[in-house]
């Protein structure tokens, strides 16, 4: 093969690194692709940097001992998810989205990739720190963002399921209180998760905490660490949740009138 140039070499690095996000590559996995020597690789690794940090790509950061290299993470600064929380607002006030019950119709923007990711890398950004080893959703509609979180984060995806499934074996069953009062079933195979792992919870909407706090519960019975616990919309009443230390990206108040009307804004720690 005939000698790779530098340009060729961090395009593709980059496509490597982004394409697998919070995953390390040891430089000599590098070298060996390339044919480069470790001193030049760690130069495109320290210009790639540069880029990524000038233009707010993300963070490619370098991993030290024994089992590091570099990895690259999606991370989203303050100050672009807001911007991109108060254009999704913008475009969920108002009256046609409002339907009965308080509630409010964005599955159209949770079928969007564009959003959907960005929504996931947005999150993430905020729970690397914590290390989860899986992040947990319960079916359906928290799905897509809870898949672009935990791809952000470079881990699996656990899905909760309200009843239990032949093909996924022995499952863990629970019941809980939900957001409107009524009893429902909560099941989780066995052998999706393992004792003493960190769990972050993902969901896409945030009433009274019912669903959250029994995926918890769920969590306890498989002496799982519950890390935290992020969703795309929260309501503002209940003010009182069911649960704590939960991050939302967007809350919605519904007003009384004829037609209702949305509000709905950037969560306070956006601002």
């Amino acid at each position: 093969m005939d000698r790779i140039r530098r340009n060729e070499r961090m395009t593709a690095m980059i496509k490597l690194l982004s394409g697998t996000p919070n995953r390390i590559f040891t430089l000599n996995s590098f070298c060996e692709l390339f044919g480069s020597a470790k001193s030049t690789m760690s130069e495109d690794v320290d210009l790639l940097q540069q880029v990524t940090k000038a233009f707010d790509l993300g963070e490619i950061d370098t991993v030290t001992g024994a089992a590091g290299g570099v990895r690259y993470r999606p991370k989203v600064s303050r100050e672009k998810a807001r911007a991109t929380i108060e254009k999704l607002c913008a475009d969920l006030s108002g009256t046609e989205r409002v339907l009965p019950g308080g509630f409010l119709y964005y599955s159209d923007i949770l079928s969007m990739p564009e959003i959907v990711n960005r929504m996931g890398e947005i999150i993430a950004t905020e729970y690397y720190d914590t290390e989860p080893d899986f992040v947990l959703t319960m079916e359906t509609k928290g799905i897509p963002v809870a898949f672009a979180t935990a791809n952000a984060l470079g881990v699996p995806l656990v899905i909760a399921r309200h009843s239990s499934r032949v093909y996924e074996g022995s499952a863990v069953n629970i019941n809980y209180v939900s957001g409107s009062g009524s009893i429902e079933t909560m099941s989780l195979s066995r052998r999706a998760v393992k004792e003493n792992q960190q769990a972050l919870i993902v969901d896409d909407f945030l009433k009274g905490g019912g669903t959250a706090g029994g995926m918890v519960e769920l969590m306890r019975e498989f002496n799982v660490k519950v890390v935290g616990m992020a969703f795309v919309m929260a309501t503002a009443s209940p003010e009182k949740k069911r649960i704590t230390g939960e991050k939302s990206l967007m809350t919605l108040e519904v007003t009384d009138g004829d037609p209702a009307v949305a509000v709905v804004r950037p969560a306070e720690w956006l601002k």
